[in-house]
């Protein structure tokens, strides 16, 4: 996470959010918000850069807490029609995760992750 946040001072469109379990740090988020530029693209896209929960506090519901508060704020920021993230292949993986949360599998590999997308036009707030 530290490296995540020094990134995010180079980097102006990215959203940094620490994730409490009241006042217990559980997690962190990073989007990369294109409207958080100067002059940003007119993207329809929001990219997921960054999510964690820590192993202590993961399977307690923080995290999926987190997410729909995350899309929730996507909403509310122009041109919102999607949102996409990537995560690891593998046994353990994010996948079942953010499929409970309406994302699908896109067939694109982003970085060697792969990548899934949420359509903001059809899934309600």
């Amino acid at each position: 996470n530290a490296v995540s946040i020094a990134e995010a001072h180079f980097h102006p469109e990215a959203w940094i959010r620490a994730i409490y379990a009241d006042d217990t740090p559980v997690g962190f988020l990073m989007l990369h918000d294109e409207h958080l530029l100067e002059e940003p693209r007119e993207v329809g896209y929001y990219y997921v850069w960054r999510f964690m929960i820590d192993q202590r506090y993961q399977r307690r519901g923080y995290g999926l807490q987190a997410m729909k508060l995350l899309v929730d704020h996507v909403h509310t920021r122009p041109h919102a029609e999607q949102m996409l993230l990537s995560h690891v292949s593998g046994g353990g993986n994010a996948g079942s995760f953010y499929e409970k949360l309406g994302f699908k599998y896109t067939g694109k590999e982003v970085a060697g992750e792969l990548e899934m997308q949420l359509d903001l036009r059809s899934h309600g707030r």
